[in-house]
Protein backbone atom coordinates (compact mmCIF):
# COMPACT_ATOMS: atom_id res chain seq x y z
CA UNK A 1 0.00 0.00 0.00
CA UNK A 2 1.36 3.42 -0.95
CA UNK A 3 2.59 5.58 1.88
CA UNK A 4 0.80 8.88 2.38
CA UNK A 5 1.65 12.10 4.14
CA UNK A 6 -0.63 14.93 5.14
CA UNK A 7 -0.19 18.63 4.51
CA UNK A 8 -2.06 20.41 7.27
CA UNK A 9 -2.99 23.94 6.30
CA UNK A 10 -1.70 26.22 9.04
CA UNK A 11 1.36 24.06 9.78
CA UNK A 12 4.74 25.69 10.40
CA UNK A 13 7.28 25.57 7.55
CA UNK A 14 11.05 25.50 8.03
CA UNK A 15 13.96 25.77 5.62
CA UNK A 16 17.28 23.97 6.10
CA UNK A 17 18.65 26.96 8.04
CA UNK A 18 15.62 28.00 10.06
CA UNK A 19 11.87 28.71 10.14
CA UNK A 20 10.41 30.51 7.13
CA UNK A 21 6.65 30.74 7.58
CA UNK A 22 3.28 29.00 7.68
CA UNK A 23 1.45 26.81 5.15
CA UNK A 24 -1.41 29.01 3.98
CA UNK A 25 -2.87 26.99 1.08
CA UNK A 26 -2.29 23.87 -1.02
CA UNK A 27 -2.27 24.17 -4.84
CA UNK A 28 -3.78 21.27 -6.79
CA UNK A 29 -3.90 20.30 -10.45
CA UNK A 30 -7.62 19.35 -10.63
CA UNK A 31 -7.16 17.21 -13.74
CA UNK A 32 -4.25 15.08 -12.50
CA UNK A 33 -5.44 15.41 -8.88
CA UNK A 34 -1.89 16.06 -7.75
CA UNK A 35 -0.48 18.63 -5.34
CA UNK A 36 1.91 20.92 -7.24
CA UNK A 37 2.77 23.63 -4.71
CA UNK A 38 2.31 24.77 -1.14
CA UNK A 39 1.62 28.44 -0.54
CA UNK A 40 3.79 29.49 2.40
CA UNK A 41 3.27 32.85 4.08
CA UNK A 42 6.67 34.23 5.17
CA UNK A 43 7.46 34.52 8.84
CA UNK A 44 6.22 37.82 10.31
CA UNK A 45 4.46 38.49 6.94
CA UNK A 46 7.62 39.92 5.36
CA UNK A 47 6.63 39.92 1.70
CA UNK A 48 3.89 38.10 -0.23
CA UNK A 49 3.16 34.37 0.20
CA UNK A 50 5.45 32.11 -1.84
CA UNK A 51 4.64 29.26 -4.26
CA UNK A 52 6.83 26.39 -3.03
CA UNK A 53 7.13 23.40 -5.42
CA UNK A 54 6.00 20.22 -3.67
CA UNK A 55 9.18 18.47 -4.87
CA UNK A 56 11.19 20.34 -2.21
CA UNK A 57 8.69 19.70 0.63
CA UNK A 58 8.85 17.03 3.34
CA UNK A 59 6.03 16.52 5.86
CA UNK A 60 7.09 16.08 9.50
CA UNK A 61 5.35 15.66 12.85
CA UNK A 62 6.02 19.35 13.54
CA UNK A 63 4.90 20.74 10.17
CA UNK A 64 6.78 20.79 6.87
CA UNK A 65 10.45 21.19 6.02
CA UNK A 66 11.73 22.66 2.75
CA UNK A 67 14.90 21.37 1.09
CA UNK A 68 16.20 24.88 0.50
CA UNK A 69 17.73 27.77 2.40
CA UNK A 70 15.76 30.79 3.60
CA UNK A 71 17.55 32.84 0.92
CA UNK A 72 16.38 30.40 -1.76
CA UNK A 73 12.87 30.48 -0.30
CA UNK A 74 12.74 34.24 -0.87
CA UNK A 75 13.30 33.67 -4.60
CA UNK A 76 10.28 31.42 -5.11
CA UNK A 77 7.46 32.96 -7.18
CA UNK A 78 4.89 35.03 -5.31
CA UNK A 79 1.44 33.46 -4.85
CA UNK A 80 -0.26 36.86 -4.76
CA UNK A 81 0.02 40.11 -6.66
CA UNK A 82 -1.12 43.48 -5.34
CA UNK A 83 -2.04 46.34 -7.68
CA UNK A 84 -3.59 49.78 -7.52
CA UNK A 85 -7.32 50.12 -8.10
CA UNK A 86 -7.88 51.93 -11.42
CA UNK A 87 -8.62 55.62 -10.83
CA UNK A 88 -7.24 55.55 -7.28
CA UNK A 89 -6.23 58.82 -5.61
CA UNK A 90 -3.16 60.28 -7.28
CA UNK A 91 -3.32 57.78 -10.17
CA UNK A 92 -6.65 58.71 -11.78
CA UNK A 93 -5.22 58.58 -15.31
CA UNK A 94 -3.75 55.08 -15.00
CA UNK A 95 -5.20 51.60 -15.42
CA UNK A 96 -4.45 49.07 -12.67
CA UNK A 97 -1.89 47.21 -14.79
CA UNK A 98 0.04 50.41 -15.54
CA UNK A 99 1.09 51.03 -11.94
CA UNK A 100 3.69 49.04 -10.02
CA UNK A 101 2.52 46.77 -7.19
CA UNK A 102 1.86 48.34 -3.83
CA UNK A 103 4.29 47.49 -0.98
CA UNK A 104 3.02 44.53 1.03
CA UNK A 105 2.71 46.43 4.31
CA UNK A 106 0.99 49.56 3.02
CA UNK A 107 2.07 53.17 3.47
CA UNK A 108 2.71 55.74 6.16
CA UNK A 109 4.48 53.34 8.51
CA UNK A 110 1.51 51.03 9.06
CA UNK A 111 -0.26 48.16 7.41
CA UNK A 112 -3.18 49.11 5.20
CA UNK A 113 -6.64 47.97 6.17
CA UNK A 114 -8.62 45.78 3.83
CA UNK A 115 -12.28 45.67 2.87
CA UNK A 116 -13.40 42.90 0.50
CA UNK A 117 -9.85 42.23 -0.68
CA UNK A 118 -9.20 45.93 -1.36
CA UNK A 119 -6.60 47.61 0.84
CA UNK A 120 -7.47 51.06 2.11
CA UNK A 121 -5.25 53.84 3.42
CA UNK A 122 -7.27 56.81 4.71
CA UNK A 123 -6.92 59.65 2.21
CA UNK A 124 -4.60 57.61 0.02
CA UNK A 125 -4.61 55.15 -2.88
CA UNK A 126 -6.46 51.83 -2.86
CA UNK A 127 -5.13 48.43 -3.90
CA UNK A 128 -6.44 44.93 -4.52
CA UNK A 129 -4.73 41.56 -4.20
CA UNK A 130 -5.27 38.54 -6.45
CA UNK A 131 -3.84 35.02 -6.57
CA UNK A 132 -1.11 34.24 -9.13
CA UNK A 133 -1.43 30.46 -9.39
CA UNK A 134 -0.13 28.31 -12.26
CA UNK A 135 -2.65 28.30 -15.10
CA UNK A 136 -5.44 25.75 -14.70
CA UNK A 137 -4.68 24.98 -11.04
CA UNK A 138 -6.77 25.66 -7.94
CA UNK A 139 -5.89 26.35 -4.33
CA UNK A 140 -7.35 24.67 -1.29
CA UNK A 141 -7.42 26.66 1.92
CA UNK A 142 -8.01 25.62 5.49
CA UNK A 143 -11.63 26.38 6.28
CA UNK A 144 -12.86 25.99 2.69
CA UNK A 145 -16.40 24.58 2.83
CA UNK A 146 -17.05 20.91 2.07
CA UNK A 147 -20.43 19.98 0.60
CA UNK A 148 -21.98 16.52 0.65
CA UNK A 149 -24.57 15.75 -2.03
CA UNK A 150 -27.28 16.77 0.43
CA UNK A 151 -25.74 19.88 1.93
CA UNK A 152 -22.74 21.38 3.76
CA UNK A 153 -20.86 18.94 5.97
CA UNK A 154 -17.71 20.66 7.25
CA UNK A 155 -14.52 22.47 6.36
CA UNK A 156 -11.14 21.53 4.93
CA UNK A 157 -8.38 20.75 7.41
CA UNK A 158 -5.75 19.56 4.93
CA UNK A 159 -4.90 17.01 2.25
CA UNK A 160 -3.33 13.55 2.34
CA UNK A 161 -1.11 12.80 -0.64
CA UNK A 162 0.88 9.87 -1.95
CA UNK A 163 4.47 10.43 -0.88
CA UNK A 164 5.97 9.38 -4.23
CA UNK A 165 3.49 10.52 -6.89
CA UNK A 166 2.12 13.59 -5.04
CA UNK A 167 -1.37 12.47 -6.02
CA UNK A 168 -4.06 13.52 -3.57
CA UNK A 169 -5.58 10.48 -1.83
CA UNK A 170 -7.91 12.10 0.72
CA UNK A 171 -9.34 15.45 1.78
CA UNK A 172 -9.13 15.87 5.56
CA UNK A 173 -12.14 17.49 7.21
CA UNK A 174 -11.73 19.78 10.18
CA UNK A 175 -12.40 18.59 13.74
CA UNK A 176 -15.69 18.80 15.57
CA UNK A 177 -18.13 16.83 13.43
CA UNK A 178 -21.41 15.59 14.82
CA UNK A 179 -20.43 11.93 14.51
CA UNK A 180 -17.72 12.45 17.11
CA UNK A 181 -14.51 11.84 15.18
CA UNK A 182 -11.68 14.29 15.52
CA UNK A 183 -10.83 13.98 11.83
CA UNK A 184 -12.49 12.47 8.78
CA UNK A 185 -10.68 11.52 5.56
CA UNK A 186 -12.70 11.74 2.34
CA UNK A 187 -11.34 9.71 -0.64
CA UNK A 188 -10.43 12.01 -3.51
CA UNK A 189 -12.51 9.77 -5.79
CA UNK A 190 -15.59 11.12 -3.98
CA UNK A 191 -14.74 14.73 -4.95
CA UNK A 192 -16.63 16.10 -7.95
CA UNK A 193 -15.12 19.60 -8.02
CA UNK A 194 -12.84 21.88 -6.00
CA UNK A 195 -13.18 25.32 -7.58
CA UNK A 196 -15.60 26.86 -5.05
CA UNK A 197 -15.25 24.66 -2.00
CA UNK A 198 -15.02 20.87 -2.06
CA UNK A 199 -18.08 19.15 -3.54
CA UNK A 200 -18.68 15.44 -2.89
CA UNK A 201 -20.77 12.77 -4.58
CA UNK A 202 -21.39 11.27 -1.10
CA UNK A 203 -24.29 12.05 1.22
CA UNK A 204 -23.76 13.17 4.82
CA UNK A 205 -24.61 9.69 6.06
CA UNK A 206 -22.16 8.07 3.65
CA UNK A 207 -19.41 10.37 4.90
CA UNK A 208 -20.31 9.55 8.52
CA UNK A 209 -20.09 5.83 7.71
CA UNK A 210 -16.60 6.01 6.16
CA UNK A 211 -14.01 3.74 7.85
CA UNK A 212 -11.14 5.34 9.74
CA UNK A 213 -8.10 6.02 7.57
CA UNK A 214 -4.62 5.98 9.12
CA UNK A 215 -2.64 8.96 7.84
CA UNK A 216 1.13 8.89 8.37
CA UNK A 217 2.12 12.29 9.74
Amino acid sequence: MAQTESFTIGAHASCEDGPCGTVQRVVVDPIARTVTHLVVEPKHRHGPPKLVPVEVVDSTTDGVTLRCSTAEFEHFDAAEETQFVAGTVGYENYESGQVLSWPYFGLHGGQAGSVGGVAEVPGGPQTYTEDTLPEGEVDVRRGDPVYASDGPIGHVHGLAIDRDSHRVSHVLLAEGHLWGRKEVAIPITAVTSASYGINLRLSKKEVADLPAVAVDR
